[in-house]
């Protein structure tokens, strides 16, 4: 049966499912297990939600892109996610504070970076798939440098980042006050997303394209003004662990004696 015409046929691309499964489950899972085995105390739940979007994103967008449908992007996205999460689980990071908000970020996210994946295949038909990859790695690149040296990066630069609109979410779900405090980035997931499939259904106009660029710009002046609280975020060192977020000052040496001894 041939594909309906608003739809692209499943990639026979072996590459394209080997990335996909590479970007979403084997490289963020690689990364958990890296952290995991490092020499110091590894607050893996500080840098979970960078290493859950990243995946998030690689599977949604680059499986959504190569299969042209937008349902086997979130399906095969939300199946890393649950396996990403137990694995952190498994690893030592403490019980979910908030399992609804952490699922609510994932189901927008996974949308997010799912509709994007269905234009590129829309877009780009068979190659669409080589347009996520690059999309997916450029992004990750940032997320990465941000999170291995922060500051080395504009804030200004990093809002336009979709990849960290889900970093944000879910690492607040994981480690804050859950997604509600951080509310701008969701919409700014849910916005683009939406205008994203809108852009995918009008194809081949290119008038909608301006409307998601300015639908884009517009969600992220959102997150820009309200970004919702610091995150935290870990340094780790060959001796010991710190923390610090940007509320309570300079990193101070992670406690390791009972509460209420020196230094707690």
């Amino acid at each position: 049966m041939k594909p309906l015409p608003h739809e692209q046929p499943l990639s026979s691309s072996l590459a394209a499912w080997l990335t996909v499964a590479l970007a979403g489950a084997v490289a963020p899972a690689l990364a958990m297990l890296l952290l995991a085995d490092a020499p110091a105390p590894t607050p893996l739940a500080m840098v979970a939600g960078p290493i859950l979007a990243v995946g998030l994103m690689g599977a949604g967008m680059i499986a959504a892109a190569a299969a042209g449908r937008l349902w086997i992007g979130i399906g095969l996205a939300l199946v890393a996610g649950a396996g990403l999460i137990g694995l952190a689980r498994a690893l030592g990071m403490p019980p979910l504070p908030h399992p609804m908000s952490l699922a609510l970020a994932v189901i927008v996210a996974v949308f997010s970076f799912a509709a994007r994946g269905a234009l590129f295949a829309r877009s780009a038909a068979d190659k669409g798939w080589w347009i996520a990859v690059f999309v997916v790695g450029g992004e990750a690149a940032m997320l990465a440098t941000a999170l291995a040296m922060p500051g080395a990066l504009p804030k200004w630069l990093l809002v336009l980042l979709p990849a960290q609109w889900a970093s944000v979410a879910i690492q607040t779900a994981l480690t804050g006050s859950g997604t509600r405090v951080a509310a701008a980035t969701l919409i700014a997931l849910a916005g683009t997303g939406a205008v994203t499939l809108l852009v995918a259904r009008l194809w081949p106009r290119r008038w909608p394209y301006l409307l998601m660029f300015s639908a884009w710009l517009g969600l992220s002046a959102l997150v820009w003004h309200w970004p919702g609280p610091p995150v935290p975020r870990a340094e780790i060192s060959a001796g010991q662990a710190v923390t610090a977020t940007a509320d309570n000052g300079p990193a101070r040496p992670a406690c390791r004696g009972p509460s209420g001894s020196a230094g707690c």
